[in-house]
Order: structure tokens, then sequence, then C-alpha cells
């Protein structure tokens, strides 16, 4: 099953870029999210999905939400259509347990406590690694249900434009365009990209104004590196999405809203078998709600962050991994918060060995947060190949998440009482990946205490409430002939555990059964796809007295090469025009027709 040892993930470290190697192995891609290390599909212990550039183009997708749709464990519920309030359930977690990472820099807002993905442009993005399971004791608070790390497009070879133009539904546009290049030595993609569409009502409850609300979003990214020599390389990275989005409200009616992630990298190989990396960074949030062109309220949060991670190869068969992480939130806003700024400190540790047909990862860190003193997390991993292509794990993971400014000090609302939500988690997996098939099932329970919920007799946020996720996921491919198939399922068991009326009840806005099937066929310079993707039934609240039904949507895709640099697209989107809702009162989009034109020389 291992294409490699130890001394392979050293060497990939030292020597290589992640993304150049994932395309000299695609069938084996490197992952670098799972153990902050980089290591083959096949080597980690996590179960993880990447979708890189190819991915993206051929299922055509607009969004950061449609490509993760797709993956087995992700939830979502969005507040009716493209680049309104989008939040993503990993595991049955909550939106603000999942760590979205830009090219190593957290991304999030500091008052909502979770990531706008829907302000994120698709045309930057190279690859993204999903890696389902606790990871707090790598990456600190938030990653109860996992780490999603987005990677911006990256140079590679001759220097050469990409392209595109697209148009379709709702008076959908969309143009993008940039310029990459790269040697040996040095690389650079620069690319902008901006699309509007008037959108659709988003509402449909009995006071909502009955217009249609549009999206707008503007975006810019850089990413460029340089190896001055063989143990030494620096590379900064930039990005920003703008984005305007209408919605019915009764306070206000539009947002602003702008993503800007930042990050400069230096790494190098000081000593033989010793790998180091100092990595500084900054994410922004920034939002503005309107209410007929007059501003009304202002959120702005600015994470500043520093790493130090140092990789240490002891002998080929082992690595330890020693680092710190520090991380700044502040707050500026038209709302009077109490606290406006905290620290957040962290020295982390891990140790990777191949032993024959037996792999073991073990990971501590000890975070020491301003306000909460220190929190230690850990996890324990064990890979048995049971033969070449076949593969056992065994793990147990601790996380933690540190409320949010908005739970803690928003007036009239927040409780700086609260306390860190804290979980653990136990799973087991097997999976086995030959030249023509991979299939992997993973069964897993997460227990999560000092659960943050609303609390009606106070009106604001409380430890109030245990919860217990059980699921089991499925995951399969195979080509044949010319076609290729995938499949995923999933069945989850989001129970809260919390004596009193909600007891036994199901967490809201998460579907408990869900199934994803794809097909894919190349016929000469055309192809053809299609993507089913189905979800169980959800309920909208936590007494579940608000059921939403279960719903499929079929999405049709076809491709059509003019010359070796030029191709034509089409999709058409909810092929039978299925009415469904993932929050309650919000409308999703209808059937809908998109051609796209790219330029790839």
């Amino acid at each position: 099953m291992k294409t490699g040892s130890i001394t392979l993930q050293t060497a990939l470290l030292f020597g290589l870029s992640s993304s150049w190697t994932a395309q000299a192995v695609a069938s084996d891609p490197i992952i670098v999210t799972a153990t902050r290390t980089a290591q083959t599909g096949d080597q980690t212990l996590a179960p993880v999905t990447v979708i890189n550039r190819d991915d993206i183009e051929r299922q055509q997708a607009t969004s950061v939400t449609e490509l993760l749709r797709a993956t087995p464990g992700v939830d979502f519920s969005n507040n009716g259509g493209r680049g309104k309030a989008t939040s993503l359930f990993l595991r049955g977690t909550a939106s603000d347990h999942v760590l979205v990472l830009i090219d190593g820099i957290e991304m999030g807002s500091a008052t909502t406590g979770q990531a706008a993905i829907e302000d994120l442009p698709i045309h930057a993005i190279e690859r993204i690694e999903i890696v389902r399971g606790p990871r707090s004791s790598l990456y600190g608070s938030e990653a109860i249900g996992g780490v999603i790390q987005i990677f911006t497009r990256k140079g590679d070879g001759e220097t050469s434009p990409h392209a595109y133009v697209s148009g379709g539904s709702y008076s959908s546009y969309g143009l993008g365009g940039g310029v990459a290049g790269g040697n040996p030595r040095g690389w650079y993609n620069l690319n902008a990209s901006g699309s509007d569409t008037e959108g659709f009502d988003a509402k449909n409850d009995a006071g909502h104004n009955p217009d249609r609300d549009g999206y707008q979003n503007l975006s810019a990214a850089l990413r460029a590196g340089y190896r001055f020599s063989n143990d030494m390389e620096a590379e900064l990275h930039w990005l920003r999405a703008a984005g305007e989005t209408e919605f019915d409200g009764s306070a206000s009616d539009t947002a602003e809203t702008l993503q800007q992630i930042m990050g400069v990298k230096l790494s190098a190989t000081p000593l033989n078998g010793w790998y180091t990396r100092l990595q500084v960074g900054r994410s922004q949030d920034e939002s503005e709600n309107l209410a007929n062109g007059v501003a009304q309220s202002r959120f702005d949060t600015q994470r500043d962050s520093l790493s130090w991670q140092n990789d240490l190869s002891l002998g080929a068969a082992h690595l330890l991994t020693l680092g710190v992480d520090h991380r700044q939130d502040a707050v500026d806003s038209t709302t009077a918060y109490t606290v406006t700024e905290r620290d957040n400190t962290a020295l982390f540790g891990q140790y990777q060995g191949d032993l024959g047909d037996h792999d073991l990862q073990f990971s501590l860190r000890r975070d020491d947060n301003e306000q909460f003193d220190a929190h230690t997390t850990g996890s324990a991993a064990w890979g048995y190949d049971l033969s070449e292509a076949t593969r056992l794990t065994v793990a147990y993971g601790t996380a933690f998440k540190a409320p949010s400014f908005n739970e803690l000090y928003f007036p009239g609302y927040g409780d700086p009482g609260l306390q860190p939500e804290e979980s653990g988690s136990v799973e087991v997996g097997i999976k086995r990946n030959t030249a023509h098939a991979h299939w992997s099932l993973h069964a897993y329970q997460t227990d999560i205490d000092n659960l943050i919920a609303f609390n009606a007799a106070t009106f604001s946020p409380a430890n109030i409430a245990a919860a217990r996720i059980r699921g089991l996921e499925a995951d399969a491919g195979v080509q044949i002939a010319a076609w290729r198939f995938n499949a995923g399922a999933s069945v989850l068991d989001p129970e809260v555990r919390t004596a009193g009326s909600n007891q036994g009840n199901v967490l809201p806005r998460r579907a408990q059964r869900s199934l994803r099937l794809t097909a894919d066929r190349a016929i000469g310079a055309h192809s053809i796809g299609a993507t089913l993707v189905a979800f169980g039934q959800r309920y909208d609240d936590l007494a579940n007295r608000e059921r939403l039904a279960g719903y499929g949507v079929v999405a049709l895709r076809a491709e059509y090469r003019l010359s070796p640099a030029w191709r034509a697209q089409l999709r058409i989107d909810n092929l039978f025009d299925r009415d469904y809702q993932t929050a309650a009162d919000y409308n999703q989009p209808g059937r809908g027709a998109y051609l796209t034109v790219r330029y790839q020389p």
C-alpha cells in the first residue's frame, strides 16, 4: 500500500513542492494538511479528499460550496444562493468547528467564528485538501470536525496566459484571466476574476421583499516563490476577494464584504535531516451592512499569525515535528465590544513512524489562550497493511473550540463566562487502492462537551449542551474502459445528549443521509459527465419542530476541445428543477444552464 517510507516524506519536503509532485504522481497525490508534513495519499492515516485543478474545471464549478458538496462527510446550509451566508458542517459538527486554511494561513472571522467560503474565487484555486476528523493537536482551536486547506494557483513551466468567460441563467456572467510561469528556481501566478448574478428571490416567507437578490465578486490573487539554493526557499501569496450580496432583511438589505489573506514563507535545510519553515500571515474578514445604500453596521476582524515548524528525520523510518504557533485576533466594529483582541500561543509536537506493515502517529499540543489559559489536545493513530493495497486504520483525538467574540462580547447577547467546547473522537477505517479502483469505509464517534447553544431563557449563548455524533462514510471510484465512476455515501446520527426537552433530538440543519454519484467519459475531443447529489431530511431547529424535506439534484456537463488551447463547456444544474431548502424559508436555485469558454495553452 505504501509507496515509500519517511525518507520519501523528508525528500519531498526538502526538495520538491507539493503541487509539482502531485502533478507528477497524479494517481497518489501528495497531502500536507493531515500531518503538516508531505506524505502520499496512501501513507496518510486520516481520511482525506483531494480536489485538484483538473477536477475543478471538469466539474465546471462556480463556487467552493459546489466543489465540497460532493465530498463525503460534508453538508451545507445556505441562505438563498450564491454569495449568501453559508454554513459548512463536516461530519456533523458545527459550522465553526472546521478550520479553513489558505496556503497555510488561517481564514475566518473573529466575530462569527467561521470562514466565509462563499466569497472565495474558484479561478484562484489550484487544489483543496479536506481532512476529516479532529486536528486540534496540530492546529489548535476550530479543528473539531476537520481541516480544509485551499491552495492558490502556482506557476510551472514557460510563461503562459490563462483565461475564461462564462454566462448563463439568472443573468449570471464571469470573466477571469492571468499569467503564470516558472522554472526549477522560481515560479509565479497572477490572476484576477469577476462574477455577477442577478440571482433569484432568496426568501419565501410571508414578510419578505419579493425581489431578486444578486451577488457580485471581484478578486485577485498572487503566488510567487524562489529557490535560492538546494536548501533555502522563499514564497509569498496574496488573495483578495471583495463581494456585494443582496438579501431580504429587516435592518439591512445589502452586505459588502472583503476577504484578504496574505503570507510569507521561508524554508531551509540547515543540516542534513533538519527541515525548518517560518511562516507569517494576516487574514482579514470585513463586512458592512447597508439599508437602501446607507451604512448601518460594520464588522472588521484581523488575524495575524506566526508559525515556526521543524521536521527532524530520525533515520529512514521516523520523523519528529516540533513547532510553535502564535495568533492574535482583533476586532474593529461600529458595535461596542468590551474586549477587542486576544492572543494565543501554542507549542506542538508530532511523531510519525514507519515500522514495516505498521505505521504510527502521535501528536500533542498545548495552547495558551489569553482568556482561557492552557488547553492540551492530543491524538494517536495506527495503520496496518492488510495487503499491498489494503490498509486498516484506528485513530483517537481530542479537540477544542474557543468561543467567538460574538458569543463572548456582543452587546446584549454575549456571555464572557463561556468555556471552550471540547471533544473526543474515535475512528476505525479500511481502504483499498489499486491502479483502476479505490474504496474506503470509515466509522467514527465524536462526543462534544460544553457545546455552545442558544439559551432561550437568557437570550444568549451558553455551555448548556452536549452532543454525540456517530457516522459512517463510504467512498469508492473505478475506471471502466473510458468511463470514470465515483460514489460516496454518509450515514449520520448527530444527537443532543443534554438532559431536557431536546434530549435525543437531531442537531439542526444536518442531513442524516447523503449520497453522491458522478460519472465522466472522454470521447475524443468531447467529454460528458453527470453528478447526482442527494440529502435526506433535516430539522431547522434544535427542538426538531421544523422539518425540511430531503432532496436530490442532478447536474449534467459536456465539453468540446476546439483546439489544444481552447475548449467550450456547458453545464445544466438542477436538471429536474427540484424545489428544496437547506435552511428554513430560504430558496435554492432552480434549473440553470451555463456556458464557459476557457483558454489555456
